[in-house]
């Protein structure tokens, strides 16, 4: 295991999102984070964390008003870990179809798209997607095994808030998928360095600590 104290754990704080839950799950982990919108401080992160709840267009404005698209994206050539959560995972894509089509980062080939309110024969259900649910490999995931998973058993349950999913361009980007009320989506996603979780790795008990530890101090 890596020296926590060496771990420079960045989050970015741009004015949405859910700061207090990351920050003290990062810290039940061992790390002390940075919370900042400064270009450099992103930059000179070891690890950088993206967190979001709310209108994926609202994050994204607040990511180029305090002018971090560019930090975010040089920090993710250089090759160290990323890991957007909830909102942040959506921002990761080339676009969202919430309330229009909005530009996001483009890290990831995909699209964001809104959970439909009825099921293929037709039953309807609950949206947004609340609650505690179980995520297993995608349908063309390669195994778990150095990634930030690596120490979630498949089936483990994790806490999920959200009327939107991620559609990967590529389906070996889900590194793991869920299903709601019989729809299959990606709960996951990963390219290389760059993590996304839809659910809150930080109100998911054990499990989702368990996946924060290892982004900040195993990868």
């Amino acid at each position: 295991m890596s020296d926590k104290s060496k771990n420079n754990v960045v989050i970015i704080d741009y004015g949405v999102g859910n700061l207090l839950s990351v920050m003290r799950g990062v810290e039940v982990c061992g790390v002390n984070p940075v919370v900042t919108n400064c270009p450099d401080e992103i930059l000179n992160a070891d690890r950088l964390i993206l967190p979001g709840v709310g209108a994926f267009s609202d994050g994204m404005r607040g990511l180029s008003d305090k002018k971090l698209i560019e930090p975010i994206k040089e920090f993710v050539k250089k090759g160290r870990p990323f890991l957007g959560i909830c909102l942040g995972m959506q921002m990761i894509l080339d676009e969202s179809h919430e309330f229009g089509t909005n530009k996001g980062l483009g890290l990831i080939p995909g699209k964001v798209l809104s959970i439909p309110g009825k099921s293929a024969e037709g039953g309807k259900f609950k949206i947004p997607h609340i609650g505690w649910t179980s995520i297993r490999p995608g349908n063309n995931s390669k195994d778990w095994q150095n990634t930030i998973l690596q120490n979630t058993k498949k089936e483990d349950s994790v806490y999920f808030v959200h009327s939107f999913y991620v559609l990967p361009k590529h389906e070996e980007n889900t590194l793991a998928s869920c299903n709601y009320a019989g729809k299959d989506f990606c709960a996951v996603i990963n390219n290389e360095n760059i993590y996304g979780c839809q659910f809150h790795p930080e109100k998911s008990g054990t499990v989702g600590i368990g996946i924060l530890d290892f982004f900040c101090n195993e990868l």
